[in-house]
């Protein structure tokens, strides 16, 4: 799975909205780091409904959300939708307690760590 950083200028429009739609909901105020699922979006019409993993940063929180994003005359539905398993988790960080039992073990054996943070994953 590939994660595009620039939105293509055809998905524009629906990704504005989207994310504008996923900070109302989540409330947040997210921006779009990058699109996942893009090559399945630009093979619909424009009049068909799509499935947009969004990444998303509000500056201390990343995460993916997949969001269906449905033309409609007067603009678009969105809905949020799951995924049996994700390549990019929803929450981009490991889970409570993982990250510091693997940073314990590992200052065990050396004097110091560079921790790289790079989209949430690390």
């Amino acid at each position: 799975m590939e994660v595009l950083e620039t939105i293509p200028s055809r998905l524009e429009a629906r990704v504005t909205a989207a994310v504008a739609w996923v900070n109302k909901e989540r409330g947040h105020q997210f921006e779009v780091t990058g699109l996942v699922d893009v090559e399945t979006a630009l093979g619909r019409r424009d009049d068909e409904a799509i499935q947009l993993g969004l990444v998303l940063c509000d500056g201390e929180l990343c995460t993916r959300e997949q969001v269906q994003i449905e033309p409609l005359e007067s603009g678009f539905r969105f809905s949020f939708a799951e995924v049996a398993e994700r390549e990019i988790p929803p929450l981009l960080d490991p889970p409570e307690g993982v990250r510091s039992k693997w940073l314990d073990s590992v200052l065990e054996k050396h004097e110091f760590v560079l921790l790289l943070f790079y989209r949430g994953l690390w």
